[in-house]
């Protein structure tokens, strides 16, 4: 099949990791499929290459916006028209409906092809206190609508974004559809380890991430275990503000903040603690609980994307912002990891390894293409 995936931002070259996951379905893809990429931001500059059997196409359109965005607009629409001439596009695939999955919707109905639209963010919330979620400004509300009610199908990649995506989309177009993790990459260590007293987060240090309600509900934890420790791993504009919360609550000798890590060590650092937390205010999915849970982590966190799917009870999971409920949920899930920790691998090879999900995505596309 010819499929045409249209995104943001994509892998400038190999050693680039932008957006991994993407970068995941389109390797996946490519093993079988035609897979074109159009880059709509990222690349910034134009150009065109191959990375890991897929041809990418970047448009570079930077940072341009009001006016500028509209000459983005067109030339992204006027090159998924000359490359549908060139060779025929079987379905286009958008990740996020905003920007890309609006035009991937246009180009659709202009050039006759099936599209699919998959929510990847926080397309459909609105979060005026920390300034996140696109529901918060009208021009994206328009684009997101137009996305949902033009292309061919919608897809989600957790419960929990299909349970808010079901009021956006009209008529059964809307699909659960993850992305998938690589489990040959993110897998269980292969040496017998024992387990340690360290809890791993991975999340960049902005608002909707919440870390300051993760070090509050840690010292409850703490109190309560003097030895168990967290690691903070990602970097962010909030970084000095939550090492100076971490020293104001005395977690100093406790709390690690490994910054950014290169997202081939991953794995290493998902295999050296006993459990994982994600704490945020909203998340699409949460492609870090899904990389850890294959590694063998047992899953605890707020409500939001796959975290209640991959909670082995619903005692590891707390409302957002709720510190006492949230440090319940980490010294249930410290208090048996290994028994939680199973359910956790379980869910994630039969649910998100990457090659289930890149079937969905191609038993979806082969539904578009052949009603």
């Amino acid at each position: 099949m010819r499929v045409g995936l249209i995104v943001p931002g994509f892998s400038a070259d190999a050693a680039d990791w932008c957006i991994p996951a993407l970068r995941h379905l389109a390797r996946a893809l490519a093993r079988t499929d035609a897979v074109r990429v159009v880059a709509v931001r990222y690349p910034y500059r134009a150009g065109r290459y191959a990375i890991e059997g897929a041809e990418v196409i970047a448009v570079g359109g930077a940072d341009a916006r009001r006016g500028a965005a509209l000459g983005v607009w067109r030339t992204t629409l006027g090159l998924l028209q000359q490359e549908h001439r060139r060779q025929k596009f079987d379905v286009l695939h958008a990740f996020w409906a905003t920007e890309s999955g609006f035009l991937t919707a246009i180009a659709g109905r202009l050039l006759r092809i099936p599209t699919l639209v998959s929510l990847a963010g926080g397309e459909l919330v609105s979060l005026p206190t920390i300034a996140y979620g696109d529901q918060r400004m009208a021009w994206e509300r328009l684009k997101i609508r137009a996305s949902l009610r033009l292309t061919s199908a919608v897809s989600a990649g957790s419960r929990y974004l299909l349970a808010l995506a079901q009021r956006h989309v009209p008529g059964n177009r809307l699909k659960l559809a993850p992305l998938g993790v690589d489990l040959d990459l993110f897998s269980p260590s292969s040496i017998a380890l024992a387990r340690t007293n360290k809890l791993i987060h991975v999340g960049t240090l902005t608002p909707v991430k919440d870390q300051t309600t993760l070090l509050r509900a840690f010292r409850i934890v703490h109190q309560q275990s003097p030895h168990t420790r967290l690691t903070i791993v990602g970097d962010g504009p909030l970084r000095p503000k939550l090492e100076a919360l971490t020293h104001e609550l005395g977690l100093s000798d406790a709390v690690q903040f490994r910054g950014e890590v290169d997202h081939a060590t991953l794995p290493a650092v998902y295999q050296s603690g006993c459990g994982f937390v994600l704490t945020s205010h909203h998340e699409a999915q949460g492609m870090v609980a899904i990389e850890a849970a294959a590694c063998g982590l047992p899953v605890a966190g707020t409500r939001v994307g796959v975290i209640p799917e991959l909670a082995s009870s619903a005692e590891a999971v707390a409302a957002v912002g709720a510190v006492e409920a949230l440090a319940a949920a980490l010294a249930i899930t410290l208090d048996s990891p290994d028994r939680r920790a199973e359910h956790a691998l379980e869910h994630a090879r039969t649910e998100f390894g990457l090659a289930r999900c890149t079937a969905r995505f191609r038993d979806l596309y082969a539904e578009l293409v052949s009603p």
